[in-house]
Order: structure tokens, then C-alpha cells, then sequence
């Protein structure tokens, strides 16, 4: 079978990988395990060169969030943009989605997992993905 561009997608970052099983990845350093989604020449922490990619878990907890009223154009507010711990290590910033922008009700500490959206398509019909966190 073949891929037209209609049904092409690609992730707006590199840590997201698509497919049956979207997840994001991070380069660790093979001394320390410092955790960089960018690509490192050497580790910040300990000054090593060596780094491995790993697959970071789907679920965390919001440890930091922020209710957006103003944005670009064309971006709907109000949007919360929070911090969230993954289970296992990483930290990460992304949008939280599917729980509304009621500050009484996103808790620090709330369960939240990993999803993907579609966020533009180009001329060709190339659908750009993008992730967020919902509420678990």
C-alpha cells in the first residue's frame, strides 16, 4: 500500500514519535541519565559525550500550569499550558487538553496522560501532530 500525502502525518518536534503507539523520547546521557529532548554535544550535568535514546512513559503528574488568555493569532484562548513530571523521569512543558481552563478544576499534583492532535495540514495534505496531556 502506499502513503499519499493526504495521508501523511508528521510530529511538530522529533521527540514525537507517531504510530500505533505515540510516545516522546529523550537522549540520555550513558553516564549520568540526564534527560535532553535536544540534541547534546555533552551532558550539562556531567560533561560526558555519550548519549542513548529513551522512550519516555505516557503519564504523569502536573507539576506547574498556567491559564493562557492571550496568544497569536489564529490560536484559540483561553489554553493551559503546564509542566508535568513523567512517571519514570523527564519533565516536560505542553499544553494541558480535555479539561477545560477552570483553574478550580486542574489540580497540581492531578494525574494527566500523553495524547496527540492534529494542529495544521499543508497544501499537500500533510497533517502536522502535535502532543499534549489529558487528564488520566
Amino acid at each position: 500500500m502506499t502513503e499519499t500525502a493526504a495521508d501523511k502525518r508528521i510530529p511538530v518536534v522529533d521527540y514525537l514519535v507517531l504510530g500505533d503507539d505515540p510516545h516522546l523520547v529523550a537522549n540520555t546521557c550513558r553516564s549520568c541519565g540526564a534527560l535532553y529532548f535536544d540534541r547534546r554535544n555533552a551532558c550539562a550535568r556531567c560533561g560526558e559525550l555519550e548519549f542513548e535514546r529513551k522512550t519516555l512513559e505516557k503519564t504523569g503528574v502536573v507539576r506547574s500550569f498556567t491559564i493562557i488568555h492571550r496568544a497569536a493569532p489564529n490560536v484559540p484562548v483561553p489554553y493551559v499550558s503546564s509542566v508535568v513530571e513523567l512517571d519514570g523521569g523527564g519533565v516536560v512543558k505542553a499544553n494541558l487538553v480535555d479539561a477545560g481552563a477552570d483553574p478550580e478544576k486542574i489540580e497540581l499534583g492531578m494525574r494527566v496522560k500523553l495524547t496527540t492532535f492534529p494542529c495544521g495540514r499543508d497544501e499537500e495534505g500533510t497533517e502536522a501532530v502535535a502532543f499534549g496531556f489529558a487528564p488520566a
